[in-house]
């Protein structure tokens, strides 16, 4: 029984990824709640702005946790660098990209960038459909990515028809829908806005449309990531049981071993990297395609009028950006984690558990009243999560 449960565990991604999926739950909730504090009790409507500034401050993940790993063990930057360019050629090798004439550099390049885009896209139709529709419909229909996600699955990841998978994700979008329209997820507090907007009958259909692009193109995005970027091999750190073995000298060799959870040392190279590393490393360069590229539209929408730019007016104002941007960082980098451990589908439904904590704060912080149909809908969240979780092992 005791092997059994090791076995899981590590084919869980082992404690820390259970850890790390408590933060990125937590995470979400602070972020959400200093978002509608800022934008509402302080009166700070610039969703683009919050949207780059949050996302470029992803750019740190992969320095902090950098810092953090060279502290805590005793590897050298130069093996555990090495160690993440060996893992990228690898991957890119495994990714059939020997056809190429371009380098290795050039083609992760080119996935950066692409992954930054499919990244950034659905966050930039969020924020400009939330003026277009209601709360409610938005949020229903954005959570139907773990849907999506499973679908692109099986057909860009070979992933099979399960019917237990299918009744999990199937379950959990159900789920998503009684909270939702049940009514515990919280509307605006200033629904002035919505009424007007709503008596144009096009303008939520248009809202709805925008969001439903920005599911789906999350949901590809999850399993591009998944194909593309996830080393094939995912390592977990084990500080009870760390011991080496040699590296082997051919791609092809690695390839084919079964995945370790231990480093390898071998002529200054730390291969796999220490858990998260490499996740952590697309996070930040993510975040730096953001801060070099994304600020082009800032002054477009200044000088259109669309969005005119203004810097946060006082230090209450900055600061909740601040607490927005680290909650985010976590959010963002440990998420890029899960999906490398434990796959889209099962990472996607978990994020939906998000939602029961979101009832629960709002509940906390007054916002909304809990409902039968959202206490209802939260158990069925949780329960496709525990569907999915059981299936793995």
């Amino acid at each position: 029984m005791a092997a059994a449960h090791e076995t899981t565990l590590v084919r869980l991604g082992g404690k820390f990824a259970f850890v790390l999926f408590i933060m990125v739950l937590l995470a979400f909730v602070v972020e959400a709640q200093l978002t509608q504090y800022l934008q509402t009790a302080l009166g700070y409507k610039q969703p683009y702005f919050i949207f780059y500034i949050v996302h470029s401050s992803f750019s740190l993940s992969f320095p902090i946790h950098l810092i953090y790993v060279l502290l805590r063990t005793k590897h050298g930057l130069r093996s555990l660098l090495s160690g993440l360019n060996f893992s990228i050629t690898a991957q890119l090798t495994a990714c059939n990209f020997q056809g190429s004439r371009s380098s290795p550099l050039a083609n992760l390049f080119i996935i950066i960038m692409t992954i930054t885009t499919f990244y950034n896209i659905p966050a930039l139709l969020w924020f400009a459909a939330v003026p277009l529709s209601s709360v409610t419909d938005l949020t229903a229909i954005w959570n139907a990515n773990a849907f999506f996600a499973y679908i692109f699955s099986v057909k860009l990841l070979g992933l099979e028809w399960g019917k237990l998978r299918l009744f999990a994700v199937s379950l959990a979008t159900l789920g998503v829908v009684t909270v939702v329209y049940g009514g515990s997820i919280g509307s605006s507090s200033d629904p002035e806005p919505f009424k007007e907007n709503l008596t144009n009958t096009s303008t939520p259909f248009v809202g709805d449309m925008l969001t439903l692009v920005a599911s789906l193109v999350y949901g590809l995005y999850q399993v591009l990531y998944k194909k593309y970027i996830a080393l094939s091999s995912n390592p977990v750190l084990n500080s009870d049981s760390a011991h080496y073995r040699q590296l082997s000298t051919s791609i092809d060799n690695i390839a084919d071993e079964e995945p370790s959870a231990c480093a390898v040392v071998a002529d200054n190279m730390v291969y796999p990297p220490p858990f998260g590393l490499h996740p952590n490393l697309i996070t930040t360069s993510i975040g730096l395609c953001t801060l070099f590229v994304f600020w082009i539209p800032i002054p477009i929408l200044h000088y259109y009028q669309i969005e005119e730019f203004r810097l946060p007016p006082n230090a209450v104002t900055a600061i909740a950006i601040a607490g927005i941007a680290t909650s985010g960082v976590v959010f963002s980098a440990g998420y890029m984690v899960l999906l490398g451990v434990w796959g889209p589908v099962v990472a996607s439904v978990g994020n939906l558990l998000t939602i029961v904590l979101s009832v629960f704060s709002d509940l906390i912080f007054g916002t909304v009243p809990l409902t039968l149909a959202g206490a209802l809908g939260a158990g069925m969240i949780v329960g496709a999560f525990g569907v999915l979780v059981y299936d793995m092992f």
